[in-house]
C-alpha cells in the first residue's frame, strides 16, 4: 500500500495554493485559472478554515445571481473540510473522496498542519502505477 506522503513526494512539489476568507471569489477564480487547479485552500494565517472549489462557485454564486467580484470566499467556501493525514494510505484517500463526493483532500501532518493537497488524479495515478508494477512483477515471475 502506498501512503499519501509518497504521493506528495512523487508530485515533486508541495505547492499549496490558497486564499484568505475575505478575498473575493473573483480573486480565487483568477488563482485557480492561473495555477490550473480546481480548488484552493482557505487559510486564516496558518490555519485551514475551508476550501473553495469550482463547484462552490457554480452552485453558490452563479445559481444565486451573485457576482464573483462582490462575494467573499468565506460566503461560499466549504467549512467542513474533509482531511487526510500524510501517513494514511491511497486506498483511504480514495474511500474518503468517493464517500464524500470530493476531488481534493488537504493533507495534514502529525501536528495537524497543512502540508499539501492531493487530487483524485493524484490518487488514481498512484493506484494505476502500483497495479502496473504488480502486473509486471507477476508476469516476470510466470516467465521465469
Amino acid at each position: 500500500m502506498s501512503s499519501i506522503r509518497y504521493i506528495l513526494q512523487a508530485k515533486g512539489h508541495s505547492y499549496i495554493w490558497s486564499v484568505k476568507p475575505d478575498d473575493s471569489v473573483f480573486e480565487a477564480l483568477r488563482i485557480m485559472a492561473d495555477k490550473d487547479v480546481g480548488a484552493l485552500m482557505v487559510m486564516d494565517g496558518e490555519k485551514l478554515v475551508g476550501i473553495i472549489s469550482e463547484r462552490d462557485y457554480a452552485r453558490k454564486v452563479i445559481l444565486f445571481g451573485k457576482t464573483s467580484k462582490d462575494t467573499a470566499v468565506k460566503e461560499i467556501m466549504s467549512k467542513q473540510v474533509i482531511r487526510i493525514h500524510a501517513g494514511q494510505t491511497t486506498e483511504e484517500a480514495m474511500d474518503l473522496m468517493n464517500k464524500n463526493h470530493i476531488r481534493h483532500l488537504p493533507v495534514m501532518d502529525e501536528d495537524d498542519t497543512l502540508v499539501g493537497v492531493i487530487s483524485i488524479s493524484d490518487v488514481l495515478r498512484d493506484i494505476i502505477y502500483r497495479q502496473r508494477e504488480e502486473i509486471k512483477h507477476f508476469s516476470e515471475s510466470i516467465i521465469k
